[in-house]
Order: structure tokens, then C-alpha cells, then sequence
């Protein structure tokens, strides 16, 4: 083998020209008409037992949920796809448990009159301060597992951690009442300070995991895709905690969501892989339009000295990411967590009927992130606009749309105007997730997950931050105060606005490769295609979207138009023909 080559490309790309073992184990089938010819049709993998062979001759495991869900009809989707609702489920899962605090404070240390008219004490007598103590412990751990994170999730399977997260998240709220009714609040604060550690390593590992599964012109769709459980799980997540709290107790929304993150585990660690070349079921010619797509990866991980911290951190689209991501999460977090609260102070609604209108701007604004993430990638593949032009489009106008309504909203009596401003705030912001909460993978896809810790970690600030200043505002005159919470709020999305339209970039950076392996590449003759954190991908993949031939040194002459020819992925500078038409193929997955 020759010196630089990589084996596991090979192993990927190449068909082995002898046939897998066939044994009682496992065995390739064909389908009635045959073996795929990258005509439509697909070959098949009859998994017997416990394990089968992919089609390059590598052991996979396989498993009876997933066998279950390919005999399913209505489970026929690309398995990029899948792993992306599944994503979403999860996020929409750990973001309803964090309504389900928020939803039952005001039963807990506050009398209330339920729904029957039956007058109910409260159960604990808690101070303003251990109030907000109890709200911001969660994120104590959240910011500390940001970065962190992001190597793991460059290191380790990111589908592996993404799960664990979740799991660990949802089994920990089973606990949250007994640790209330111990009131023991160190024993609180320990639970929500574990919960944010786990769960903060959900989305630098999502992002580590569209490094393998997203190809460069899906990357919007596939992200908003997965990242709108986030807001479904508000959608979901208020009006469900507000009606458990209020009919059943305010224990209630904390069994639930733990019991269903734990049943969501099962599956997610059934279906999902690490990468396509891994998935047992996967098609044929799914498995080659990805990896055609987004190119030969570096199987090198980064390391605390191998990642370019001076560039990173000079790096003025980097900020733009962390200044859009910090005015983004404080506004998330304030109604997250106290527009239960602005709407029983300010609006005189009870809980039980506000649950339902508080989910109103989050529905919408799933919609919105879902049609934005479709409309971003429709730009981009249609060379309409390049990809910097849109994240600053779609950012600067989210995020402009949301500060206008907020400063509405701040200054409104009226319920039916509030909740209207309201909707339109949260709505616009939705068209924001589709420029920062995508940025990464553009500026820098080997360090996407890095990347994504560090915003998301500043973005933490805001969730810590946040309850002391609106617990501040409101203390002494509740509707005043609201009006300076919104204000400020306003405020802080216009400084992003401003930051992220000078500064923001779509471009991949020029440290975001790591150069020694550039080099390698460029020996062994590997060119091409650019991708995540990658050099280059034979371009017989992208042309006839068949399996690679195992990389061969190329002629001198054609050396160099190998480099100067290839397709920019991020749609700023070059778009040549091959590329173009097997992005045309996206749409029959």
C-alpha cells in the first residue's frame, strides 16, 4: 500500500472483489430483479441473526428494532432523514423538560385555586434568591461541557453521545420530585447541575454528526430538521407541563418526560450509526450520494494542540456566531422559562388556560425554522445567492423581526396585542436558525462540533444570567419590571443583528484545514471535492454516484486542475458542472 493511503477510504469506497463470507450469520441478497446498478436499484441486506456485512465486506451490527423498522412501510425514508426526526424527538424531549420547572414553581411554592375551584397551600416556602439558585443550577453544568463536547464528539461516535445525553437528561428528571420533597436543595441543584452537564453535549454532538451524514447542499434542512424539536419541545413542553401541573400534580410533567426519554433511548440506539459506511440497511446509493458529496473526511482527530485556538479565537465570523448565538439563547431561555410567569403577572391569564397560547409562538416559529432551513438550501443549490449572503440574510432579518416585536411587546397591555406581538417575535426568529445555528459547518467543518461548543457555551451565559436580571426587574413591581425585561431583551437581538451583518462569513476559513494533511492528500493524489473537514473525494463518485475505485496516483499533468477545478461546497466561489448534477439527485432521497 502505498505510503499516505488510507485504508479505511478504501474500504468505504471500494467494493471488495471477493464476496462477503456467506455463513448462517448473514448473507447479501439480491432483490428480485437483481443487484444495484445505480439505475434504482438497490441491493439488500438479509440480516439473520445479529450481525451482518455491509457491502464492502465490514461487519455491522444489526438488531430487532431495526429490523422491525425496515419491515415497516411508513418507515421508508433515507436514513439521513430518519436520523434527523429522531434527532428531533430527542431535542424536543430535553427541551420539554426544561418547561417542566417552569410550569410547576407556581404550584409549588405559591397557593393556587385549580381548575375545580378547590384552594390548594403551597408546598414549600422558597425566597426569590433560592428560587433563581434552583433555575440557573441547570446551567452550571451546561456551560461547563460545552467545549469539552465538541472533542468528544470529534473523538467518539457523536450518534453514541448524542444518545447518552438524552438518556442520562431524562433518567435524572425521574428524580427531580424526590430530590423537591427531600427538600434537601443541594440535592435540587446536584440533579439540575448533572442534567445540564449530560445534556449539554447534545448539540455539539449533533453537529459532529451531520460531519458524516449531511451533505454540503442538505446541511440547512437536515440541521433545522433535527434542531426544531428544540422549539417543538416548547410547543409541546408548555401546554403539557402547564395541564399535568394544573389536573394531575405538579410532579407529574417530570415522570412523564423521563419515562419518554428513556423509551426514545431504545430507539435511537437501535437505528442510528456513527456513519452511512456503518449502517446495515442503508441503500446503495444513498450511502454513495453522501460520502460523493461531502468528500474524503480526516480521520485524524483534533486535539488541544492540533486545533488552530489563536485563529479560532481571532476569527471575526466566529464571533459573529457567538455574539447571534448569545442574543438568540436569552431570549429562548426567558420565555422558557418565566412567559408562564409574564403571562399570569402582566396578562392576568391562569396557569391552566395559558399553557395552550404560551406553545402558539413556538409552534410558529418551528414552521418558520423548518420553511427557512428549506428556502436557505433552495438559494444555495440554485446558485440563487451564496451561502454567506444567505446566513447573513436569513440571521439579520430573524433576528431584526424578533427585536421590533419585542419592544412591542414590552410596551403592550392589551393580552390580544401582547400575545400577537409575541407571535411575530418568536416567529421571525425562527429564520435566524437557518444563518449562526448553521454557520459552523460552513466556516469550519472539522471543528463544527468545537465550534459549537464554545458558541453554545457563551450562549449558556445567557440562560445563567437571565433569571437573576428578570427576577431583579420584577421584584418590587412585576409589570414595570417586564416592560425593562423585553426592552433589554430587544436590545440585545439588535446587537446581534449588527455584529453578525459586518462580521458573519459563509466561507470555509483558511485555518479550518488541517494543513499537514492537505499535504498528504496532495501526495497520494486524492483531489476533488472539498467536504467536512476533508481534501478531496474521486470525482467518479459524484459522476456516476458509484463506488469509488481505491485512490490511484494520477498522471503529473493532471495534478494540478485537480486542485484548481474543485467544487466549492459552500457555494461562494466555484460551482462546476459534475457537482451540480449530482446535487440534482438529492431530491429522489
Amino acid at each position: 500500500m502505498a505510503e499516505g493511503t488510507n485504508p479505511f477510504n478504501i474500504a468505504i469506497f471500494a467494493k471488495k472483489q471477493e464476496d462477503p463470507p456467506a455463513n448462517e450469520h448473514s448473507r447479501l441478497r439480491d432483490d428480485e430483479n437483481g443487484t444495484s446498478n445505480g439505475h434504482g436499484k438497490v441491493e439488500k441486506l438479509e440480516m439473520d441473526e445479529s450481525y451482518a456485512y455491509d457491502r464492502s465486506g465490514m461487519s455491522v451490527h444489526s438488531n430487532p428494532i431495526l429490523k422491525f423498522v425496515e419491515g415497516s412501510r411508513c418507515c421508508g425514508c433515507a436514513k439521513r432523514w430518519q436520523l434527523a426526526i429522531l434527532a428531533n424527538l430527542g431535542f424536543l424531549i430535553v427541551f420539554g423538560i426544561r418547561c417542566n420547572f417552569g410550569a410547576a414553581k407556581n404550584h409549588m411554592y405559591r397557593n393556587y385555586t385549580d381548575p375545580e375551584g378547590h384552594r390548594h397551600m403551597h408546598e414549600f416556602n422558597w425566597t426569590q434568591d433560592e428560587l433563581s439558585v434552583m433555575e440557573s443550577s441547570f446551567f452550571y453544568g451546561y456551560l461547563i461541557t460545552q467545549v469539552p463536547a465538541g472533542f468528544l464528539a470529534a473523538k467518539f461516535p457523536p450518534n453514541k453521545l448524542f444518545g447518552l445525553a438524552i438518556t442520562c437528561g431524562s433518567a435524572l428528571n425521574l428524580l427531580l420530585p424526590y430530590a423537591f420533597r427531600s427538600r434537601n436543595d443541594y440535592l435540587v441543584a446536584l440533579i439540575q447541575i448533572m442534567q445540564g452537564l449530560v445534556q449539554g453535549v447534545a448539540y455539539p454532538s449533533v453537529h459532529g454528526i451531520w460531519r458524516y451524514w449531511a451533505p454540503p447542499l442538505e446541511r440547512s434542512k437536515l440541521a433545522t430538521t433535527a434542531f426544531t424539536g428544540s422549539y417543538a419541545g416548547a410547543v409541546l413542553g408548555l401546554p403539557v407541563s402547564a395541564f399535568l401541573v394544573s389536573y394531575v400534580d405538579w410532579s407529574a410533567p417530570f415522570y412523564l418526560y423521563g419515562v419518554a426519554g428513556v423509551i426514545w433511548a431504545v430507539f435511537w440506539f437501535s437505528l442510528t450509526f456513527e456513519k452511512p459506511a456503518y449502517h446495515p440497511t442503508i441503500s446503495l446509493d444513498e450511502k454513495n450520494l453522501i460520502e460523493g458529496a461531502i468528500g474524503h473526511i480526516a480521520q485524524s482527530h483534533p486535539t488541544l494542540k492540533s486545533v488552530p485556538w489563536k485563529e479560532i479565537i481571532m476569527s471575526k465570523p466566529v464571533w459573529a456566531i457567538i455574539v447571534a448565538n448569545f442574543a438568540r439563547s436569552w431570549t429562548f431561555y426567558l420565555l422558557l422559562q418565566n412567559q408562564l410567569t409574564y403571562m399570569r403577572d402582566v396578562l392576568d391569564m391562569k396557569i391552566n388556560n395559558s399553557g395552550l397560547v404560551a406553545a402558539i409562538p413556538h409552534l410558529v416559529m418551528g414552521g418558520v425554522v423548518l420553511a427557512g432551513g428549506q428556502l436557505a438550501d433552495f438559494l444555495r443549490s440554485n446558485k440563487i445567492l451564496s451561502t454567506t449572503a444567505v446566513r447573513k440574510i436569513f440571521n439579520c432579518g430573524g433576528f431584526g423581526g424578533e427585536a421590533f416585536f419585542m419592544m412591542l411587546v414590552a410596551y403592550s397591555t392589551s393580552e390580544f396585542w401582547a400575545i400577537l406581538f409575541l407571535i411575530f417575535a418568536v416567529g421571525s426568529s425562527g429564520f435566524a436558525i437557518s444563518g449562526y445555528n448553521v454557520n459552523h459547518l460552513d466556516i469550519a467543518p472539522r471543528y463544527a462540533a468545537i465550534l459549537m461548543g464554545m458558541s453554545n457555551g457563551i450562549g449558556t451565559l445567557a440562560g445563567l444570567i437571565c433569571p437573576f436580571v428578570t427576577e431583579k426587574f420584577t421584584a418590587h413591581s412585576p409589570k414595570h419590571g417586564w416592560t425593562s425585561v423585553f426592552v433589554l431583551a430587544s436590545m440585545i437581538h439588535f446587537t446581534g443583528v449588527t455584529f453578525y451583518a459586518f462580521f458573519a462569513s459563509g466561507e470555509l476559513q483558511d485555518w479550518a484545514e488541517p494543513k499537514d494533511e492537505d499535504e498528504l492528500v496532495a501526495k497520494t493524489g486524492e483531489g476533488g471535492v472539498k467536504g467536512y473537514g476533508s481534501s478531496g473525494q474521486d470525482t467518479n463518485v459524484l459522476h456516476g454516484m458509484q463506488p469509488a475505485r481505491p485512490p490511484q496516483p494520477p498522471p503529473p499533468a493532471a495534478a494540478a486542475p485537480a486542485a484548481t477545478t474543485a467544487f466549492n461546497s459552500w457555494g461562494d466561489e466555484a460551482w462546476n458542472q459534475p457537482a451540480a448534477a449530482a446535487n440534482q439527485n438529492y431530491q429522489a432521497y
